[in-house]
């Protein structure tokens, strides 16, 4: 039989978030893949956990996985774990969880600390649907692509950003958004941990004086439904009543469901339509 993948979530500050089930997977298994062994052998001694550790990070991921992949076909279990958090969320564990799916592997989650959500619980916007980006990519044009995309973006947004990247990051999303209330979150869990509902505006005005320190996550607020219609509508009334009516007719809409759609989008009853194009 073959061995058993374990996405083992690990504290993201306070080493009082290790669960119990984390802590027992972490001593029994085979073998544990780490982002970067010297910073988890601090996490396993203060838990005095004596199993080997691998290195599993960026820049191995794919001849590591195969690696990995293997020993578990041999009958290792191999437990994943990350800096901080949960592993997959903005990793490499990703690469490693579709290997073992394809080489028919069996993987379990053990549930635990992530920044993303300890964030969004904390920031005081809405939680029923959001959007989670990680790290904006360092690529101008993909980047630039990304924020196109988040302009209509109406779900909470998170985001995460380093303190060097910050300003930025700020300067950017306030050019892409425009001026949306926004939480910053640092250190999470720890000592000095930092909640803070501001705009987008308030906090790069603040950071333009004032040093960034530690990894920020950052809850944003969605656009609202309200002002996208109201947006599609200004644009609608941009445009001529004969282009608008136009503009349904060479999509295929015969001429009574091109004028209900185009008072629709105005938001005004489909007879003022009526009236316009027959006074024309």
């Amino acid at each position: 039989m073959s061995g058993m993948l374990y996405l083992c979530a690990t504290p993201i500050g306070n080493l009082g978030d290790m669960t119990p089930r984390v802590i027992e997977t972490l001593r029994s298994v085979d073998l544990i893949a780490a982002e970067d062994t010297r910073n988890s052998i601090k996490l396993l001694n203060h838990f005095e956990i004596n199993t080997s550790m691998t290195s599993y990070h960026e820049y191995n991921k794919v001849e590591k996985a195969d690696y990995l992949v293997a020993q578990m076909r041999q009958g290792r279990d191999v437990a994943l774990i990350t800096d901080a958090g949960t592993p997959g969320i903005s990793d490499p564990g990703e690469v490693l969880v579709a290997k073992c799916h394809e080489a028919g592997i069996p993987v379990t989650s053990l549930p635990g600390a992530a920044a993303c959500i300890t964030a969004l619980t904390l920031s005081g916007l809405g939680t029923r649907r959001f959007c989670f980006e990680a790290f904006l990519p360092a690529d101008k044009k993909e980047k630039a692509a990304i924020l196109e995309e988040l302009k209509e973006e109406s779900r909470t947004i998170i985001l995460y950003e380093a303190p060097h990247h910050l300003v930025r990051t700020l300067g950017e999303l306030a050019k892409a958004l425009g001026n949306r209330r926004l939480t910053l979150c640092r250190e999470l869990t720890k000592k000095f941990e930092t909640v803070l509902p501001t705009t987008i505006e308030d906090a790069l005005a603040m950071y333009e004086t004032q040093e960034p320190r530690g990894e920020y996550v950052l809850v944003i607020e969605g656009k609202s439904l309200a002002r996208k219609k109201e947006e599609r509508q200004e644009s609608w009334q941009s445009m001529s009543i004969e282009d608008h009516m136009a503009y349904y007719k060479e999509s295929g809409l015969d001429e009574k469901n091109a004028m209900k759609q185009v008072a629709k989008d105005r938001g005004v009853p489909k007879r003022e339509i009526y009236q316009y194009l027959l006074a024309k």
